[in-house]
């Protein structure tokens, strides 16, 4: 009878150890660890790393490293990343899981860059707009022209139209700053340049153009940027191959408005009657034979009646623009060049060089 006990309990604590070590098992699968890094091997810091339907997360640090306890069996690991397409992968018996996580492309426009990092456009705080790079590609040569029009609180004029002196002078919500600095910040991919450069870039280059409008700037980059900032950033290459894109513009200038000229005989017609009308008894300066021969398209040499507008000018002129750009690469280096060629030919009558 002792014998037979014994044995029941020996199997009861047998029953029971089993599914302690099974309890166990399923309570602690294991820690998974790896890298997160974009398309071009770049560590993604603050990478949000889940297992699925679960509250168990964790983030990747300054390397892209993250480490995770996996509790549950056949865990599916989610991996997201502000612009960037969500992944998940499905752990099984794996210890290390690197991740490559691609741009999401559809949510390019949803992310907002500022002063030292990107954020979502809902989670910024200013006044930031946004234009759109097909609204600047426009007939202009000059960006800067092209930004007239395009969004409230930007005031643009363009003082002369003489070639290399053709730049729009623009404010952002009017002049803050009086003497030495009145325009707003231009940062070119987080670096600062002149209007003159903004004017030279090719809108087919540009990936993000951004005007932050109000204090907010000024917070983020001092007294600097007390009259606005415009943030533009421009074109990466990409992984793949090599993709070629070409785009060539042709459009015609002419004249909106042409002033009317006096030819020759109405001018000395007025001419001889405004001496007149001061004194009866002056002098003609130009005489009747002059005025008559002159009239009847005598000698041009003695009677010259030269049209100057038409001699100078041209009535339209063509222009040409021909932007080409490259971009492609692999894992170690990408690439994104960029050519383009404008000819301006004006409407002056000129020698072809």
């Amino acid at each position: 009878m002792m014998i037979t006990n014994t044995k029941n309990s020996f199997r009861l604590l047998l029953v029971i150890t089993s599914l302690l070590f099974t309890f166990l098992c399923y309570s602690q699968i294991g820690i998974v660890k790896g890298t997160v890094v974009d398309e071009k091997g770049v560590p993604l810091l603050g990478a949000t790393v889940l297992v699925e339907g679960t509250t168990n997360g964790t983030s990747t640090d300054f390397d892209g490293n993250y480490v995770i306890n996996i509790k549950t069996e056949n865990a599916v690991l989610v991996f997201s990343y502000i612009g960037y397409v969500t992944q998940k992968i499905t752990v099984a018996d794996q210890k290390i899981v690197n991740v490559i996580l691609i741009e999401d492309l559809n949510t390019l426009e949803e992310v907002q860059v500022v002063a030292f990092s990107k954020q979502k456009k809902s989670s910024v705080i200013g006044s930031v707009s946004t234009i759109k790079v097909s609204d600047l590609k426009q007939p202009s040569t000059n960006l800067t022209n092209a930004l007239a029009g395009q969004m409230s609180g930007i005031i643009s004029y363009q003082r002369s139209g003489e070639p290399g002196q053709d730049n729009a002078e623009f404010f952002v919500r009017g002049v803050t700053t009086f003497g030495y600095k009145n325009n707003p910040l231009i940062l070119l991919d987080g670096l600062e340049i002149t209007s003159s450069d903004l004017a030279r870039i090719e809108p087919d280059n540009i990936a993000t153009f951004s005007i932050m409008k109000d204090a907010t700037a000024t917070s983020l980059y001092g007294a600097r940027g007390a009259n606005g900032v415009i943030l533009v950033t421009t074109k990466e290459g990409k992984k793949g191959k090599a993709q070629v894109s070409l785009r060539y513009e042709s459009s015609f200038s002419s004249p909106s408005q042409i002033n009317d000229f006096l030819g020759a005989v109405d001018y000395m017609e007025l001419y001889n009657r405004a001496l007149r009308s001061r004194d009866q008894s002056a002098p003609l300066l130009y005489s009747i034979q002059k005025i008559v021969g002159t009239k009847n398209g005598g000698n041009p040499d003695i009677y010259p009646d030269v049209d100057w507008y038409n001699e100078l000018f041209k009535d339209y002129t063509l222009n040409q623009k021909v932007n080409l750009n490259v971009t492609g690469g692999g894992d170690v280096a990408q690439y994104y060049l960029a050519l383009s060629h404008t000819n301006e030919t004006g409407l002056l009558k000129v020698e072809p060089l």
